[in-house]
């Protein structure tokens, strides 16, 4: 048998043992050796000096310094001391009360936490079990349709590997030379269409068919109010944002107000009366962020690098009288001087061109300035008044309209969900921004999940050993997986098989489109056997040199195959996401049930997928904005 027919007997067995449940690292280390083994034989040394063995050490070596995989057990860390502190319950219920006029109610708010608690843990199973003890049998016992229920928890469980900071990236990254925060960026838009997608299916499908997500009973839409909310309404006024403000300047009445076994205090009025600011005040600072990081952060580097070049040219020596001569002739004979029968350049043409071509031409070369040096695009500037100005009616119009009820709702939602999402922003944001690295990033919200976990007191001992111990068994499980992977690999390279792939994809003669298509599809096939982490490892390398010959991206193509690959958990037999949900569901549930929930998120995530491919600029503008393109 030749050496690429051993190649591609190879690839078919690690398919075939994976399918049949032998653990997948050790999978690819024992078929690698094997192969190995074969295509190194020397028969005149012995097999003790087969250099496979070499072979193994070296790929484990560079897995072990593989800067991109520190990042790992950190994020893994933080996901599971979120979940281990049972953070959650509070959160989904301030959600389900704000959406509850909306249709499906308890499903949406199921995706939205998904969504954002996906964000913070990045770990699929937890997010889907959690929920499904949460969430699901809410949902069957307000007459929820089987099949909507468990495909939302299914789905939006599957979102936390894709929006970062996510698990998959930092593998596909090690894989691919990529960079993470190019990734992460790349990723992030994506990650978030998809779930708008999936809450429009939701919402229609509801609308449609009324029956799949009956109408909440009146008493669980109705919001608890506190009693002194009550009595102080009927002091000051209906609209608590008024009535709070005029408390602090006339606090007799307040003051004067006890119930249930409350009284009513300066400092409570004044805590309050910032809870009610909270929309405006993040308003506030997210348009503030952007007017800095757009106008002021860019100019501010300008002028720096300006300054710096102004010294420079202050301390260069002066030229010789004599060397002035032919600088100026050669300079005339470029063109740049005064020439015979030509008119001397207009002060507008010296400013605008003279003393750049004099002090250095090779900036000719470079075309014209940065976005950095010619200042924000001028639509930048109609955008963001316009966005300010859309704002700033939906908050003049909230508060308008924030009586009693809404006050309550924003108070639950300001417990639970601002603490989370400020770690999830401050965690992203300072790897966007190039603040930190991915590690850095990691072990800030490694320790802000410890913080959050704390300060909601249900972390104790035992809770933060099992968090220790799962954390250091999914990082054990990566980090092999990576070591098989990259001996696998290059043993197929080695066996001729990367090749002879090569060669059989450019003798079809495709189009970049059609390439796309046919490794996007070969993917999407291979995740109804396999996991993520088997693709990523095994296939993704052997798609990756080809890129190169049609063209493509490989951030837009890896961000393709991150929304891809969300199907993976979602098509039997290997739905990972549906017997993680099956494992806290009640038994009349059946697993048929479930698949067919899931079935119609498949179709989402293909459409999503072609609208990425028509429209780049969702995968692409955020990286080339933030780190050039």
């Amino acid at each position: 048998m030749s050496d690429p027919a051993l190649g591609l007997t190879m690839l078919a067995l690690i398919v075939i043992v994976i399918i049949m449940g032998f653990p997948t690292a050790f999978t690819l280390m024992g078929l690698g050796m094997f192969f190995g083994f074969i295509a190194l034989y020397d028969p005149s040394q012995p097999w003790t000096h087969n250099r496979i063995f070499d072979l193994v050490a070296e790929r484990a070596y560079t897995a072990m310094t593989n800067d991109a995989l520190i990042s790992i057990p950190l994020f893994v860390l933080m996901g599971y001391v979120m979940e281990r502190g049972a953070l959650v319950d509070k959160m989904f219920y301030s959600v389900q009360l704000a959406f509850r006029r909306v249709p499906a109610s308890l499903a949406v708010a199921t995706l939205i936490i998904c969504t954002f608690w996906g964000i913070a843990s990045g770990l699929v199973g937890a997010v889907v079990v959690l929920m499904g003890v949460i969430a699901f049998n809410p949902m069957l016992k307000a007459g929820y349709d089987v099949k909507l229920a468990s495909g939302v928890i299914t789905a939006g469980g599957t979102l936390g590997i894709l929006i970062p900071p996510s698990v998959m990236i930092i593998v596909y990254a090690a894989v691919a030379g990529q960079s993470v925060v190019k990734l992460y960026a790349s990723a992030m838009f994506p990650g978030f269409f998809l779930s708008f997608l999936y809450l429009i299916y939701i919402v229609a499908w509801a609308l449609l068919n009324p029956k799949v997500a009956p109408q909440l009973p009146e008493s669980q839409l109705r919001v608890p109010i506190s009693e002194w909310i009550l009595k102080f309404r009927e002091a000051y006024s209906r609209n608590i944002l008024v009535g709070l403000l005029i408390s602090l300047f006339s606090p007799a009445k307040a003051l004067g107000i006890e119930a249930g076994g409350v009284r009513i205090r300066y400092g409570m009025l004044l805590k309050n009366f910032v809870a009610a600011l909270v929309p405006f005040m993040l308003t506030i600072a997210t348009f503030w962020l952007i007017w800095w990081y757009v106008v002021i952060h860019p100019q501010a580097e300008v002028e720096q690098e300006l300054s710096l070049r102004t010294t420079a040219v202050k301390a260069a020596p002066a030229p010789t009288q004599a060397a002035k001569a032919p600088e100026g002739a050669n300079l005339e004979q470029l063109g740049v001087g005064e020439k015979k029968g030509k008119a001397p350049p207009t002060s507008a043409e010296t400013e605008s061109g003279g003393l750049e071509e004099l002090g250095s031409p090779e900036l000719l070369k470079q075309g014209p300035a940065a976005p950095v040096e010619a200042g924000p695009d001028p639509q930048f500037y109609t955008w963001f008044w316009l966005s300010a100005a859309v704002f700033t009616l939906l908050l003049v119009y909230y508060y308008w309209k924030l009586e009693a009820e809404q006050f309550e709702i924003l108070k639950l939602l300001t417990a639970s969900t601002l603490p989370l999402g400020i770690l999830t922003v401050i965690v992203l944001a300072v790897i966007l921004f190039g603040i930190t690295t991915a590690t850095e990033s990691a072990a800030v919200g490694a320790a802000g999940a410890y913080l959050l976990a704390i300060q909601a007191k249900t972390l104790d001992w035992k809770r933060v050993k099992e968090s220790v111990f799962l954390t250091a068994k999914t990082t054990a499980m990566v980090c092999w997986l990576f070591v098989g992977s990259a001996l696998f690999s290059a043993v197929f390279a080695i066996l001729g098989g990367q090749s002879l792939v090569e060669r059989w994809v450019l003798s079809l003669h495709m189009t970049p489109v059609q390439f796309m298509i046919l490794s996007q599809a070969i993917i999407f096939l291979l995740g109804w056997p396999l996991e993520w982490t088997e693709i990523i490892v095994i296939f993704v390398p052997i798609f990756l040199p080809i890129l190169k010959h049609f063209q493509i991206d490989p951030i837009l193509w890896g961000t393709l195959v991150f929304v891809n690959l969300q199907a993976a958990f979602l098509s039997p037999p290997v739905a990972m996401s549906a017997f993680y949900l099956k494992g806290v569901s009640p038994s009349h549930v059946t697993l048929n049930q479930i698949f067919a929930g899931m079935m119609p998120y498949m179709m989402i995530i293909i459409l999503c997928m072609v609208i990425m491919y028509y429209w780049p600029g969702m995968t692409l503008w955020l990286p080339n904005y933030l780190y050039g393109g």
